[in-house]
């Protein structure tokens, strides 16, 4: 069966325009941890971290995760999926999992730009708190199969980028 390939990176990294990217080039299905979240919760995701709080947010997220089937699809997740050690044996059974990477500058300007409200950055210095996320997660963020850096990138040249590193891949 042919492996899916699993999205994983910072919030604001692009993982979910660049599913849809990759997947409209493939024909692979497109999934999105978040918004299979906010479609079973029925609420945006900065309302389920208010209203669950962080802990049963990355509840409901394993669960989402252990219930996708394996297959040709691109899977674009959350941030925060990668803190979970449960969740690492998911995301490879699912498939390939590539780190999309971007540097802390790029962040802060897809995060200043974006008109998405990211509820771990509600506070005041927020850019100093991507920094911070960044810096605890990116260990983990390095545990995926292929690294692909897509700094100063736009959407399609990233696409590209990914697709080759896994065409690449052994």
């Amino acid at each position: 069966m042919d492996k899916g390939w699993i999205l994983i990176g910072m919030m604001g990294a692009g993982k979910t325009s660049l599913g849809r990217e990759i997947s409209a080039r493939t024909g692979r299905q497109h999934l999105d941890t978040d918004h299979m979240l906010q479609q079973r919760l029925g609420r945006p995701i900065p309302q389920l971290f208010k209203i669950y709080g962080e802990s049963t947010f990355r509840d409901h997220e394993t669960s989402i995760l252990k219930s996708i089937d394996p297959g040709h699809l691109i899977l674009s997740t959350g941030g925060g999926i990668v803190l979970r050690e449960k969740n690492w044996p998911e995301l490879h059974r699912l498939g390939t999992i590539i780190y999309v990477k971007v540097h802390l500058d790029d962040l802060t300007a897809r995060l200043t730009a974006s008109k998405k409200k990211r509820p771990l950055l509600q506070v005041e210095d927020w850019e100093e708190k991507v920094n911070e996320i960044l810096n605890q997660r990116q260990h983990l963020y390095e545990q995926a199969d292929l690294i692909v850096d897509i700094s100063g990138m736009d959407v399609d040249s990233a696409a590209t980028k990914v697709i080759e590193g896994i065409s690449n891949q052994p």
